[in-house]
Parts: structure tokens; C-alpha cells; sequence
């Protein structure tokens, strides 16, 4: 620190007679300039929130609006099949096929995620908590393993599930 002070005072003292050498008006003026200039970019950066606010609260309109809407029967068994192959039978899971359920349900999740829209989250998010009402019914019987097995499949389908709800939101919050 000692070694700093005499290197920083010539520096200082130039700064504080630069300063001097101003007039108060001068100064005000600068000062001015500097506070229409913050102003500016404050009014620009409001502007933009509240644009990306509007977008974000129609996408969220929009996906209320489309949870609302039932799901297709027909498309619902046809995507159980689809995602669950021979595990589609869901109620009629047990304790050795739950497991194993959950890890074709990711594992198709994982091919086929980059393709799907909302409306096909949707029913994927229905077969998935369709698989957790059946493993809350026979969960009792479910070893430990298991259940630590099922729940890492479950946050990662949940972090999928975001993952694509963020995406979707920041390209809502974007686009023009």
C-alpha cells in the first residue's frame, strides 16, 4: 500500500486541478449530459421489458388456453403406445414393470423431445403422471433401489418438460 501512495498522488492531484480548471457551469452541463444519457438508456430498457412482458404474458395466455382444451382419447393411446410400448398397459404396472415403464418413457422422451410441440408435452406429461398414480399405488411394495432409480427418471423428464417450456417462452419473448 505504501508503495502505491506515491505513484496514485500525481494522479490524483492532476485529476483534482483538471477539475479546477471547469467552471460550475461547465460541470452542470456535463452533468446534464450524463443524466439525459442514463435516462435514455433507462426509458430504452423499460420499453423493451415491457414488450418482452406483454410477449411472455400471451404465451402464457396461449398455453393456459391450450391446457384448458381436453385430450384426444384416440391420440392419447395411440402416444401410451408409442411411449410406453409394452408397458402401455398402465394400470395393470407392477412392482418388477414400473421401473422399467419409467425408463421406456425416457427413453423415448429423449429421441423424440426435439420434435414435439406443446400440444405433444402435454400428452406426454399425461402418460407420465398417469405412471405416477400407479406408482403411488403399489409404491409400498417398491424395493428402495427402485424407487431411487424411478425418481432420478422422474426429474429428469421434469427437467426436460422445462427445459422445453423455457425454450418455447424465451422464443415467445423474442420474436417480433
Amino acid at each position: 500500500m505504501k508503495t502505491f501512495l506515491p505513484y496514485a498522488a500525481p494522479l490524483l492531484c492532476a485529476a483534482l486541478l483538471t477539475a479546477c480548471d471547469s467552471t460550475p457551469r461547465e460541470r452542470q452541463e456535463a452533468v446534464r449530459n450524463e443524466v439525459h444519457e442514463l435516462d435514455t438508456l433507462a426509458s430504452t430498457a423499460a420499453s423493451k421489458m415491457r414488450v418482452a412482458a406483454r410477449r411472455a404474458a400471451r404465451f402464457d395466455s396461449a398455453s393456459r388456453a391450450r391446457s384448458r382444451q381436453p385430450l384426444d382419447n384416440a391420440a392419447t393411446k395411440a402416444f401410451t403406445q408409442q411411449l410406453l410400448g409394452t408397458y402401455a398397459a398402465i394400470d395393470q404396472l407392477t412392482v418388477t414393470t414400473i421401473e422399467p415403464a419409467y425408463t421406456q418413457l425416457l427413453r423415448q422422451t429423449r429421441t423424440l423431445r426435439r420434435q414435439w410441440t406443446q400440444r405433444d408435452w402435454d400428452y406426454a406429461s399425461a402418460i407420465y403422471k398417469q405412471l405416477n398414480e400407479r406408482l403411488k399405488a403399489i409404491r409400498l411394495d417398491l424395493p428402495a433401489r427402485s424407487e431411487l432409480r424411478i425418481r432420478a427418471l422422474q426429474a429428469e423428464f421434469v427437467t426436460m418438460e422445462t427445459s422445453r417450456d423455457v425454450k418455447d417462452l424465451g422464443g415467445a419473448v423474442k420474436q417480433p
